[in-house]
């Protein structure tokens, strides 16, 4: 599973290395190389050069296209329109005369004046001017940064409503990208249709996240740190974030206070130079040990001890500061060097009875609260007696094997990242469980071969990254044939589309259960519980 953070959970590969390469959705979110914001979009006003439009353009200008024919709407025009539902990105879907608009911050139910602002051959995109008519579920987005801000895309939605729509995005993933057979109120044939439940939601969907990751950058007086505007590298400075943990705001406002005063300079991205990359903040739940680390573009920091010292007196509960190198002209956040500047190497936690190891750089879910109930649903369809073999496929540093070894005979868990399998051993050891093992490999490699070896597994258990399963880990699914199949889900319509390749293989999807593990966010975790047809 993410960041994360699975993030949103963006859920690159859950490790050591891979899961921290880029922000999460949820905090910092962070364009790719490929896609470098224009020079509007980084704050800088951009002038035309030039009389007109029409005139002899520049080589290399790109041509402005020419209006689209025929549509009934055009560019600039105002309309009003009914928002019949809401897109995966959180934008409320409309219609006018029948031609689709994406419209950010409109919401199911309403009717809203929009001025359009992009059109294409089938849809467009336009810009909220008026609510006429509001959703019951409408509610004040209590960020005061929320507008600008990129990480919440939906504190404008009631938590009750937000749960509702979780749950009719994974239902619409699974009829339309899987053709699957959702079980619906006065439907003719349920026998074999899945029951997707409701999403399961927190009791207090704030200050969830155990951990930040914060740009940094410079401004008239100091140092600034916060999230990137809506698609951009621009910083938006943050001083309270209503979905991190406390703790977390106040660790990033003392560094930022504490760094300005030693004259510490922020890293520039387009120059390369400076020094202060992120801060990254890691608050452990259970315990209330504290981890700091201060990403920098080089090994030398001015005033370290001091600074150190000066943390350390502001921050007592902290319970390691620690130092990552990454020289690289990059959007990835963490480098290859990590050395600890004060105190231990690593934080402990719990989820539920087992407990955990976390190193700077090592994944673990950033909503513990959740991570317990999603681990919780996966063991119950899991459907464990204690005698079971079972095979945790992508097991990361080894959370849900864990979580499962205490309800199983034999765990065997697989992930492809060295560092991550390090991890994961050591937290076997930590809870001194022996039913455990785990290997360094991909998935659809190393379970064939421990087919060859004999293990023969009554329950595979799959939490893949957004891409989902590779082919030839469904292959080896449907070649082996385990009882059961479990599938954690951070993305709803690779889940649809993995579940159609296994149900056409001859399993049956019987229930799906969405977890809120990423509130006021897009982002919905969910897990499926299959079964092999024979079993029925």
């Amino acid at each position: 599973m993410s960041n994360t953070n699975r993030s949103g959970r963006g859920k690159n590969r859950r490790n050591s290395a891979a899961s921290q390469g880029q922000g999460n959705a949820s905090a910092s979110r962070q364009p790719s190389q490929s896609s470098r914001p224009s020079p509007r979009q980084q704050g800088k006003e951009v002038r035309p050069q030039g009389a007109s439009l029409s005139a002899v353009r520049p080589k290399g200008r790109a041509r402005e296209s020419a209006p689209i024919e025929g549509l009934p709407v055009s560019k600039n025009e105002e309309t009003v329109i009914d928002i019949i539902g809401m897109n995966h990105d959180g934008e409320g879907v409309g219609r006018a005369n029948g031609y689709t608009l994406f419209v950010q911050g409109a919401l199911p139910g309403e009717t809203v004046r929009v001025r359009v602002l992009k059109t294409k051959k089938q849809y467009g995109y336009a810009k909220m001017l008026e609510i006429v008519k509001a959703s019951p579920d409408r509610v004040s987005a209590p960020c005061p940064i929320y507008d600008q801000c990129g990480g919440c895309q939906i504190q404008h939605m009631s938590y009750a409503g937000q749960l509702a729509w979780k749950r009719q995005l994974v239902v619409d993933n699974l009829q339309r990208i899987g053709k699957l057979n959702v079980m619906v109120e006065d439907a003719e044939d349920t026998e074999h249709a899945i029951r997707v439940l409701p999403t399961m939601g927190m009791d207090e969907p704030w200050r969830y996240r155990n951990k930040a990751q914060v740009p940094i950058g410079a401004a008239e007086g100091g140092l600034v740190g916060g999230f990137y505007a809506k698609g951009s590298h621009r910083i938006i400075d943050m001083e309270s974030c209503l979905i991190q943990h406390e703790h977390n705001d106040e660790v990033v406002a003392k560094v930022k206070e504490i760094g300005s005063h030693f004259g510490i300079s922020a890293y520039n991205e387009e120059t390369g130079r400076g020094l202060l990359r992120h801060v990254v903040v890691k608050k452990a739940f259970r315990t209330g040990e504290m981890m700091l680390v201060l990403v920098t573009n080089g090994r030398d920091i001015p005033y370290k001890d001091e600074w150190i010292g000066s943390i350390r007196e502001a921050i007592p509960h902290v319970a390691s500061i620690c130092q990552n190198v990454n020289k690289k002209q990059t959007n990835v956040i963490f480098g290859d060097e990590t050395r600890v500047l004060w105190g231990r190497d690593v934080i402990y936690d719990f989820i539920g009875d087992v407990q955990f190891a976390i190193s700077p750089r090592s994944f673990y879910q950033v909503n513990p609260v959740q991570t317990e109930v999603l681990y919780g649903k996966t063991v119950e369809y899991a459907g464990l007696t204690g005698k079971e073999t079972v095979i945790d496929a992508y097991c990361g540093i080894g959370t849900i094997s864990l979580f499962l070894a205490q309800h199983a005979d034999q765990v065997y868990g697989v992930e492809i990242v060295p560092e991550a399998i390090e991890d994961a051993r050591s937290n076997a050891l930590l809870n001194e469980m022996r039913n455990v093992k785990f290997e360094v490999g991909a998935s659809e490699d190393v379970i064939p071969r421990w087919k060859e070896q004999g293990i023969e597994a009554d329950v595979i258990v799959v939490d893949p990254p957004r891409k989902g399963c590779d082919p030839r880990l469904l292959d080896t699914i449907l070649e082996m044939k385990p009882e059961r199949v479990v599938y954690v889900s951070c993305n709803p319509s690779t889940l649809a589309r993995d579940l159609r390749v296994l149900e056409d293989g001859g399993y049956r999807t019987v229930e799906v259960t969405p977890v809120d593990m990423f509130p006021h966010t897009v982002h919905v975790e969910s897990v499926a519980m299959l079964k092999w047809k024979g079993q029925d």
